[in-house]
């Protein structure tokens, strides 16, 4: 596995049209996962900011876990609101899905997303150990 790049394709709405893989594993071990939404089988999941996190975020562990990866490798988060107003349920949604794990976040506040339903986006970074299960060599 050593010096290969892995990618996983996510089929999501835009990925084939923008030329973008929903995550990409180094072969040092850091995973990077593309901008989440609450957009499943192509369509918008309604619900509130809360709502629209969890989502978002479930849709970034899939990707890790297609990896073999949890939550519990994951390192960084990176939520983007449309309203400050969606501030402390956005937080709420990150605590009860990283609560225990603790990443290094930053939660910022844009102008907009490209369907304007759309209230919450999300990254996520994890971290494979040298030498664990589905990693590199």
């Amino acid at each position: 596995m050593s010096g290969l790049v892995r990618r996983v394709v996510s089929g999501g709405p835009w990925a084939e049209s923008f030329g973008y893989s929903r995550a990409v594993e180094l072969p040092n071990g850091l995973v990077l996962v593309s901008g989440c939404t609450s957009v499943i089988d192509g369509a918008v999941v309604d619900g509130g900011p809360y709502d629209q996190a969890v989502n978002a975020f479930n849709v970034a562990l899939g990707a890790l876990k297609e990896l073999g990866l949890s939550s519990e490798h994951v390192v960084r988060t990176r939520m983007y609101l449309t309203h400050a107003r969606d501030v402390d349920e956005v937080g709420r949604a990150h605590k009860d899905l990283f609560g225990t794990v603790r990443p290094a976040a930053s939660m910022l506040i844009v102008s907009g997303f490209v369907d304007p339903r759309l209230v919450v986006e999300v990254e996520v970074e994890a971290y494979r150990p040298a030498g664990e299960e589905g990693g590199r060599a």
